[in-house]
């Protein structure tokens, strides 16, 4: 079942997040209940920097697809950036990921919005191959680039 994240899915997107700072070779910073907090703040502050879309397998949450919205894209209009797309491990390959990119196109066609755009890393085969295999072409005009403001 798919859902919006909502006041109380902080404690366990908290914990999709540390599997996903595992998957990506790094180390969960904090507590779970600072984690947690750190989530409540993001998704639900005023404003809220960020949604999530959630995947649930009953009680489980099976993957999470983090998104904000960008503008101005073609004609003045908004896009759907996609930030994170996380499948926990116990629930790969299941039909998750696909799942959570149709309701991600879902939500962009509500608002109207002529597309989503996302980066996954170069390295992450299994990523490129998943996306490619929805139809998505790699988009080689970009370069990404980042500037950390924190040391």
């Amino acid at each position: 079942m798919l859902a919006d994240a909502v006041p109380g899915d902080e404690d366990k997107v908290a914990l999709l997040c540390a599997e996903l700072d595992l998957f990506y070779g790094g180390r969960p910073r904090g507590t779970p209940a600072e984690r947690a907090g750190a989530v409540r703040d993001v998704l639900f502050g005023m404003p809220p920097l960020a949604h999530a879309l959630l995947a649930w397998d009953g009680l489980d949450l099976a993957g999470m697809a983090a998104y904000s919205f960008l503008w101005p894209a073609v004609g003045l209009s908004a896009s759907l950036y996609l930030k994170e797309l996380y499948v926990a491990e116990a629930h790969r390959r299941s039909g998750v990921g696909r799942v959570l990119m149709d309701g991600i196109s879902a939500i962009a066609g509500r608002r109207g919005l002529p597309r989503v755009e996302w980066t996954t890393d170069m390295s992450n085969g299994d990523a490129r191959a998943f996306y490619e295999a929805l139809g998505a072409k790699p988009l080689t005009s970009k370069i990404f680039y980042r500037n950390s403001l924190t040391g």
